[in-house]
């Protein structure tokens, strides 16, 4: 392999586009993985210009199967070693589960989950095999309890924090590091997609430049999770010790989704 890059998904906006924009600024080389070919090439000239790092461009659709496969086989063809995963791509849709159309349901599941665990696996044996590598997983407060009205969101976001931890484990002795990053409220510019006011959330909302702070000093000490913020570690914290019931509801009505 003749060039090292670390690849984003999700990069055309929100998190994903913050962590493009930090990692330029360090230096890195970056493949940016999205569906929005307009965003990703706008955004990846402007890299190229201001940063003067080299800047792949893979459109993908994560919501497909063989998604991962083909971003694994463009990164073969193009010559280049991942040595840093950042799964930053994620979908989310607010409203009562049996509300959900199927369709989205499908598609939540697909990127949020498959899609992450496909391209975990397909790199981690790359970064393996080279002696080393890192892996960043976005997942979400929303993943330590159910919350009602965001419910397969939150399922999503556990299965995230779960598989990382036991990667984290795995694969610590092959010198890959794997960190699950838990935000509270971002502002990623999608909950209008998602169907979710941000007007009714009762929590602060975030810069997505919090999560990216937060996640390199993560990675830099090998954490297996962090939190971005003092609210978001204090929520972690006192969720330990709530009653699950209690826990949840409280998830519920902070997130200004379910209950009012």
């Amino acid at each position: 392999m003749s060039m090292r890059c670390t690849l984003i998904t999700g990069a055309s906006m929100g998190i994903g586009e913050a962590f493009a924009r930090e990692f330029a600024r360090r230096g890195n080389n970056l493949i940016l993985v999205a569906r929005s070919a307009e965003l990703l090439h706008t955004l990846a000239a402007e890299l190229r210009e201001k940063r003067h790092v080299e800047v792949l461009v893979c459109v993908s659709d994560l919501t497909r199967p063989t998604a991962p496969e083909e971003i694994h086989q463009f990164c073969r063809r193009e010559g280049v070693r991942v040595d840093l995963l950042i799964n930053a791509a994620g979908l989310s849709y607010a409203g009562g589960y049996s509300g959900i159309p199927p369709e989205k349901l499908e598609e939540l599941m697909a990127v949020n989950m498959l899609a992450l665990a496909r391209l975990t696996r397909l790199f981690s044996v790359d970064m393996v095999a080279a002696g080393g590598g890192g892996i960043i997983n976005i997942a979400s407060l929303a993943g330590l309890q159910g919350i009602a009205g965001l419910g397969l969101y939150s399922a999503t976001k556990s299965f995230v924090i779960t598989l990382t931890e036991a990667l984290h484990v795995e694969l610590k002795a092959s010198g890959v590091k794997v960190l699950a990053v838990c935000p509270g409220f971002i502002e990623t510019g999608f909950f209008a997609v998602a169907g979710h006011d941000p007007a009714s959330i009762l929590l602060p909302i975030s810069d997505a430049s919090v999560v990216v702070k937060a996640a390199v000093r993560g990675l830099m000490k090998n954490k297996m999770r962090v939190y971005p913020t003092l609210i978001d570690t204090l929520l972690a914290f006192a969720e330990r010790f709530a009653p699950r019931e209690v826990s949840a509801r409280l998830a519920a009505f902070l997130s200004g989704v379910w209950g009012k």
